[in-house]
């Protein structure tokens, strides 16, 4: 193997989409005045603030028209993770009279996960469900946890590492059967649903939530700004106090440069949604088809590579290799992606997901996802499928680990090593 490459011959391949993408050329257009012409505080009286006012309610407008719901329901905060944190900790604190327990997942985003983990050391229960082996939670899964005392219920919809496609409105019917049932409003039923646009349906209405939370960075917008939509009935604790923006919900003045973009973007990959979908989903079986046939002792993580999958998703464990190494050689071939989630890329414990799914350390340990976006092509694929092959071969040579593909055979203590 020719190492390191020739300069000529190096390309980017950027196949990590789903930790962040690059910012659509038609949003920074959008986005420009509000640098620098209608620049004003959206608060103030004056001509141009009641301007640059319009402009946000306009945005709140369009996404409330793409998630079919109301502008008064949309919160603009500062990313994903507020949106979560302000939905787990104003939920719970809000409604702490009326029940302290609380239901999600071991698969879920830490920005729930240390959510709940803090709520616990406040006095509040949480009930972490274990995925299958593809990484679903049963809808009845989910009712048999219920309580009197269950106030939150937070589900992801489709899974940022492994692109498992949770039945996020068969869980929401669920849900609304208890409180029928029990007559009560709680508990209230929130989804992550970062990686979603582009790829699945976001009628709040049809998936039964309560709470859903969107960002902008994963949809070709701008970085550092969210959304939470939150259904007129339910009331928060907010986490940030000063004005009373956000309708009291999320003090400080708005991004508005970046709520503007952050509406044209999901506005365009909602447009292109179905057609794009499509070419990803070929796109990655064809990449899949490639990874079996030319390297040997891989496994696929998640769900099977049908609509139960985020099209853009490939995540794979392949055996007897550190995921890390194999990653920091691919960075000097141009080839971009994860050995899971970026918002833990600096720690060297294997994905919490997979390892929630029943997989062995070591085979989460090996693991590469891979996620396409909107200029991946054909041509891209086949420059990977170029180097990774004998990269795998190279790496495997001197590691001193030999599993099988089984996992259930690897039974000696070396391969659980923690």
């Amino acid at each position: 193997m020719t190492f390191p490459i020739k300069p000529e011959e190096k390309k980017l391949v950027y196949l990590d989409h789903a930790a962040t993408t690059y910012t659509d050329e038609r949003v920074v257009k959008a986005m420009q005045p509000y640098f620098t012409e209608k620049f004003a505080n959206p608060s103030g009286l004056y001509t141009i603030g009641r301007e640059v006012n319009g402009a946000l309610n306009d945005a709140r407008r369009t996404i409330a028209e793409i998630l079919h719901t109301l502008p008064d329901t949309i919160i603009f905060t500062g990313g994903g993770t507020e949106s979560d944190n302000m939905a787990v900790f104003g939920v719970a604190r809000k409604y702490a009279d009326k029940g302290k327990h609380i239901i999600t997942t071991k698969l879920e985003h830490h920005a729930v996960l240390h959510s709940c983990e803090q709520l616990e050391k406040e006095g509040f229960e949480v009930t972490y469900l274990e995925p299958d082996s593809q990484g679903f939670i049963s809808p009845k899964k989910v009712s048999a946890a219920l309580r009197e005392d269950t106030i939150l219920v937070s589900i992801m919809y489709g899974n940022n590492e492994v692109g498992t496609v949770e039945p996020i409105a068969d869980i929401g019917r669920e849900i609304l059967k208890w409180r029928k049932t029990h007559a009560t409003k709680f508990p209230f039923f929130h989804t992550d649903a970062c990686q979603a646009p582009g790829a699945l349906e976001l009628d709040v209405e049809k998936l039964h939530v309560d709470l859903m939370t969107l960002n902008g960075s994963k949809i070709y917008g701008p970085k550092g700004v969210g959304i939470l939509y939150k259904r007129r009935n339910v009331q928060l604790q907010p986490l940030i106090f000063g004005g009373g923006q956000e309708m009291r919900l999320r003090s400080g003045t708005e991004n508005v440069p970046g709520i503007v973009g952050l509406a044209k973007a999901l506005e365009l990959v909602q447009e292109r949604r179905e057609d794009e979908y499509m070419r990803l989903i070929d796109l990655r079986n064809y990449f899949w088809d490639r990874l079996q046939k030319d390297i040997p002792k891989i496994k696929l993580n998640g769900a099977d590579l049908g609509l139960t999958r985020l099209p853009n998703n490939l995540n794979i464990s392949i055996l007897d290799i550190e995921g890390e190494a194999l990653l920091l050689y691919l960075d000097e071939y141009g080839i971009v992606c994860s050995t899971g989630s970026a918002c833990t890329s600096e720690s060297l414990d294997p994905s919490h997901v997979l390892l929630a799914m029943g997989l062995p350390y070591e085979y989460a340990h090996g693991s590469l996802r891979f996620t396409l976006g909107q200029k991946t092509t054909k041509e891209d694929i086949d420059y990977v499928m170029k180097y990774l092959p004998e990269i795998v071969e190279k790496l495997r040579q001197i590691s001193p680990v030999n599993l099988t593909q089984n996992p259930e055979e690897n039974t000696h203590p070396k391969y659980h090593q923690r």
